[in-house]
Parts: C-alpha cells; structure tokens; sequence
C-alpha cells in the first residue's frame, strides 16, 4: 500500500469506545465519516464535526474504513452492503478495512479472505482491537495490537497513532486479536482475583480500600488494580464496558490455545466465572460486577450449608 494521500476516514461503531476514538481523529485533522445504528451516538459525532453516513455501503470509497463494533458477526452483518457494492465495482487500489473490535483471531482471518475476494484484492483487513477502556479512548491514550503486513500497518501508523500512544504491529492478520486474547486473559484473571480479596477480606472485617491501597505499593500492584480497584472497593458496577464481553475475549482464549495445543487453566477457570456472571443477569454492567457474581456465590453456598445442616 502507498502512503495515504489524504487524511479520510470512514468510522463504523460510535458507542461506549468508537465515540471518543472517532473524536480524537478529528481533533487530530481528520475528515472522518461516520455511521451507528442509534441516532443519538451520530448527533453527537456530527456536532464534533464529524460527517454522517447513509449507510455503511456509502462509505465504499474511503481508503480507510474502521469498525468498532461489539463483535466479528456485527462486522460482517453492517459490511454486507459494502462488500456486495465493491463485488460489482472494486474499491481504490489500497482501500484498507480496520477491525478494532475484539474479535476472534480465526475469524477475523476468514473475514480478510472475504474482503479480498469481494474488492478482487483492492481491499486488505488489519486487524487492530484496543485496550484502555473508556479513559484511554477519550484521552487517546489506547494501546493498539495490529496483526498486518509491515507496509500496510507503517501506511495506518498515522491513524492509529491520533487515538492510541502504544502503537504496535504483532505479525500478520490476525496477530493483533490473538494480542488482545492474551490482554484479556490478564486483565479477566487479575480483575477476578482482585474481586475474590475484596470479598474475603471484607467478609473478615477488613477494609477493602485500605487493602488495596496496601497491594498496590507491593508486588500486587498493577494497572488493573490502580483502574479497576476503586471499583471493586466502591462496588460501583456503573458500565463503562459491559463484562458480557470480557466472557467473550476469554472464549478467544481457549480457541487460540486449542489450535495450537497450549493448556490455559487460567483462561479455562476465568471464562467459567464470567459465563456465572452472565447467568446471574450481571452481564450489561461493568467489569467490576465480577465482584457481586462471588458474593452471589459466596451466598449460595452459605444457604447450601445452612440447608444441609
């Protein structure tokens, strides 16, 4: 791909993330043209300036096109336009199609032989999912995971670089969601252990405040103490990304690990916990709710012993 000639973006996805990333294009001088299924999420991207898509289909002659959506299958549904429109007339030489989502390393690999088939090789995928939640989308500080060729991602470092400050390219396709896996593994276990010490600490009359602000001067501390642990401590399970999604990113987890026959007990364990926490109708709030799907655990086993009693 030759160097973008010009800084133009069409942008897919305006929720909790997609709304401050698409900001942060524009606030770094790019013309960006946006659509969302809601209305709201599009008026406020237009009073920042942003430009309104029809459809997804219209934005077909943008050299660079991202989606930020909940997941691979939301992607291939909103592009379905799009591609059936490029299979009849190609896009531009060099067109590149962004995925920032959280998606499956595999299936985002099937997505880029379908794009290609359809724009006849005019269209490359790069995959390129985020971490930094809410906070690090607003400030643009998100770390960036691409899985591209080395051309593809130096031409989109540009891109990326208005909405993230860690920018790295991991391999080819496919390499950036397996990254994000690997993230969520991390950040899913060390949330939920952090979930499991506030309720046994405050169980046995401790302050979980004041626990963690020990942890934190330690070998315990983290970025996901330091963000979360408030949280936690508070029990404010207000979204600022729904946990739904962290039993998603972990499903990742165990397909990446099968297909190259790695054992994940962590990830194993992890995605047991956060499917509970969807069976406990805790999947819309955030993270943190991790926390009251143990206490709900804690309770049904404290009301099992009583009853066996």
């Amino acid at each position: 791909m030759e160097k973008l000639s010009t800084k133009r973006a069409g942008f897919v996805g305006l929720g909790l993330m997609g709304g401050h990333m698409a900001a942060n294009l524009l606030k770094a001088g790019w013309n960006v043209t946006g659509w969302n299924r809601s209305a709201a999420a599009l008026d406020e991207f237009a009073a920042r300036g942003g430009i309104r898509a029809a459809d997804v289909a219209s934005l077909r002659d943008e050299p660079v096109i991202i989606f930020m959506l909940p997941d691979l299958s939301y992607i291939d549904d909103a592009a379905a336009g799009l591609l059936a429109g490029w299979a009849e007339e190609p896009p531009a030489p060099g067109t590149a199609v962004v995925v920032m989502s959280s998606v499956s390393p595999a299936a985002v690999r099937d997505f880029g032989a379908k794009v290609t088939a359809a724009s006849r090789g005019n269209a490359a995928v790069v995959d390129a999912p985020v971490s930094g939640g809410t906070k690090g989308a607003e400030e643009g500080t998100l770390a960036i995971m691409a899985g591209a060729e080395e051309q593809d991602f130096q031409r989109l470092l540009p891109l990326f670089s208005a909405m993230g400050r860690t920018v790295r390219r991991l391999g080819p396709l496919g390499s950036g969601s397996l990254a994000k896996a690997c993230n969520q593994l991390i950040v899913g276990t060390t949330t939920a252990a952090l979930a499991e010490a506030a309720e046994l600490a405050e169980r046995s009359g401790m302050d979980v405040a004041a626990l963690y602000e020990v942890l934190s001067g330690g070998l315990a501390g983290s970025r996901v103490l330091d963000i979360v642990g408030p949280r936690l401590a508070a029990k404010d399970y207000e979204p600022t990304g729904p946990a739904k999604f962290m039993h998603k990113d972990l499903s990742f987890v165990l397909e990446s690990a099968a297909a190259v026959e790695s054992a994940v007990p962590m990830a194993t364990a992890a995605v047991e916990l956060y499917a509970e926490l969807k069976r406990q109708g805790l999947g819309d709030l955030d993270l943190a709710a991790v926390r009251q799907a143990i206490a709900n655990l804690s309770a049904d086993a404290v009301a099992t012993s009583s009853h066996n009693q």
